[in-house]
């Protein structure tokens, strides 16, 4: 960030482009996307965009999830299948997500409990 108000400023102050961005060791087209960053949006314009999604289209509508959560709570001992079954038959105009979803959604919220990993071998007197 710092860099790039030096950049800017020595731009200002009448400096050519391509003697700054061989100074500054950047190509000449990230020298005129900081340059137009900063016309467009001033200050802010230095600073790095995030590359998170605007959007998420395939993510659970919100009512969806609530609803799985509230049965989970309402019966805690109902495992992903049966909730799933429950959404499908109750509300049959809206796309049931699939079990691994209510599963990742359920794990979300921390309403699974997580079973004890068993071990792969067990060492026996015969091995030893």
């Amino acid at each position: 960030m710092d860099e790039r108000t030096k950049f800017i400023g020595r731009l200002l102050s009448g400096e050519k482009m391509a003697v700054l961005c061989r100074e500054f060791g950047i190509s000449r087209v990230t020298g005129h996307k900081i340059w137009n960053r900063y016309q467009q949006d001033g200050n802010r314009g230095l600073y790095n965009k995030t590359r998170a999604p605007n959007k998420h289209p395939n993510q659970t509508p919100y009512e969806i999830e609530r609803l799985i959560i509230h049965l989970k709570s309402e019966k805690p001992s109902w495992g992903t299948p049966k909730i799933r079954e429950i959404i499908q038959s109750k509300y049959p105009s809206v796309k049931a997500p699939s079990t691994s979803t209510v599963h990742n959604i359920l794990e979300r919220h921390d309403l699974v409990k997580k079973r004890r990993q068993r071990s792969k071998f067990k060492a026996t007197a015969s091995y030893l």
